[in-house]
Formats: structure tokens, C-alpha cells, sequence
């Protein structure tokens, strides 16, 4: 993969140009997930969007397998958009499927599946992430830097995409989940560095442990780090 600035540029130039779609936000990402596929010569990819529980779930892909790789991680809590989202940075995996100590259920959900590398990015707003945009190959694959620097830049069109929707008002019911993420993301990260401390969990696990407490207990990620602030301890 050599992508340079100006094929990056002609993306979004193309990317801005009216599309023959229903003018809704989960059209506009599919455009562009469809669109980094071509651009980075890679074999899939997926956008997920944290809900209010900030439990990430799945907004769009460009084919099966890659819906499959999201919905998979959505549910486990484990993989490399789930750590790129929680992190903030670029996550990358040579072959999820040999990585069955790291992610043992990602890796048995696709060792049948045409996925082995993986690169999950987070996605911004405002510099708070509020999803992940991740690709995929189906074969192993060592993600340069230079890989890992563009496909980081190329996720700042689907914060732009997301902005946009905010702004023209066409997000929906995700809106409401957007701007949740905005207002709660500090207070979550306080939360999940108290559980670090006190638990000696790394910062998925810790995040794991509010957003597993919050779905248990069907209320929002917030609301459980605002108690485990108050008390010192998750609900009982």
C-alpha cells in the first residue's frame, strides 16, 4: 500500500460530490467505507459507533465478512477497534486469528472467515472518540507506518461525515448517541483510570467492567462512572 496525499485528496474530492442515495448518514458511510476499500487496495472495511452504554456498535461495512469482524467485536469487547477506541490510537493485528490469547473470541469467530489482518483507528469528534473505523485483510499482513499514518488521516472523513450529519441535522437517533459520547467521555475515562488503580485492570478491562455493568443494569456507561466516583466501587 503507497498512498500519497494527492490520491488522498482526490478521495475526498470525490467523496464530496453529490451521491445518488437516500441523503442519510448511514448511505454517506457507507460511501465512504466503500470508498477506503478501493483507495487502500485492502480487502474490507467497517465503521462502529459507540451507543450511550459506549458499547460500539455497528454503523456500516463494505461486505459480510467485515460486518461480521465489527458485530463480533462489538459484543466481545475485545479486538482492535475496541482497543483503538478505548486508547485512542491506532490498533493493529498481523492475524486476529493467532492472536487467541489476546482475543480469544474474535479469533474463533473468524478463523472461518476471510480476516487476518486487522488495523482499527479511532474515530474523533472534537478529539473525543466516539467510534472506530477498521480494515481488514485476508491474509496476514504486517501494517507499516506509513499504512497506519494514512488510513489514521482517512478517518478524519468519516469525523467529517459525522459532523456534517450533526450539523444539517440528518443523524437521527445518532445524534443523540454522538453527543452523549462528547458530554460523558471525561467523566468515563476518570472512571476507568479509578478502576485501573484500584483493580490493577488494564484499560479495556476496566472499560469492560463499566460498560458490562451498564447494559447489565440497562443504563447508560455514565451513570455507572458516576457511581463508581461516588463510592469507590462499580454497583452491586
Amino acid at each position: 500500500m503507497n498512498i500519497d496525499d494527492a490520491a488522498l485528496a482526490e478521495s475526498l474530492r470525490r467523496l464530496s460530490q453529490p451521491r445518488d442515495d437516500d441523503g442519510s448518514i448511514t448511505s454517506a458511510l457507507h460511501v465512504v467505507v466503500t470508498a477506503c476499500v478501493d483507495l487502500f487496495g485492502v480487502d474490507g472495511a467497517g465503521v462502529l459507533i459507540a451507543d450511550e452504554q459506549d458499547i460500539l456498535v455497528y454503523a456500516a461495512a463494505s461486505d459480510g465478512p467485515g460486518r461480521l469482524l465489527e458485530q463480533t467485536e462489538a459484543e466481545a469487547g475485545e479486538g482492535p477497534c475496541t482497543e483503538a477506541f478505548v486508547q485512542a490510537r491506532v490498533v493493529t493485528s498481523r492475524d486476529v486469528t493467532a492472536e487467541a490469547d489476546r482475543w480469544p473470541t474474535l479469533a474463533r469467530a473468524m478463523a472461518e472467515q476471510p480476516v487476518r489482518a486487522v488495523l482499527g483507528t479511532p474515530v474523533l469528534l472534537g478529539g473525543v472518540p466516539v467510534g472506530t473505523l477498521d480494515v481488514y485483510k485476508s491474509e496476514p499482513h504486517d501494517w507499516d507506518e506509513s499504512e497506519q499514518a494514512a488510513i489514521g488521516r482517512y478517518a478524519e472523513i468519516i469525523s467529517t461525515t459525522l459532523g456534517a450529519a450533526l450539523q444539517a441535522h440528518t443523524a437521527g437517533e445518532l445524534a443523540r448517541q454522538l453527543q452523549y459520547a462528547l458530554d460523558y467521555r471525561v467523566l468515563i475515562e476518570r472512571a476507568v483510570g479509578f478502576l485501573m488503580a484500584r483493580h490493577g485492570l488494564d484499560a479495556v478491562g476496566a472499560f469492560n467492567a463499566l460498560r458490562t455493568a451498564a447494559r447489565s443494569r440497562r443504563t447508560k456507561i455514565g451513570v455507572i462512572s458516576e457511581h463508581v466516583l461516588d463510592t469507590g466501587s462499580l454497583p452491586a
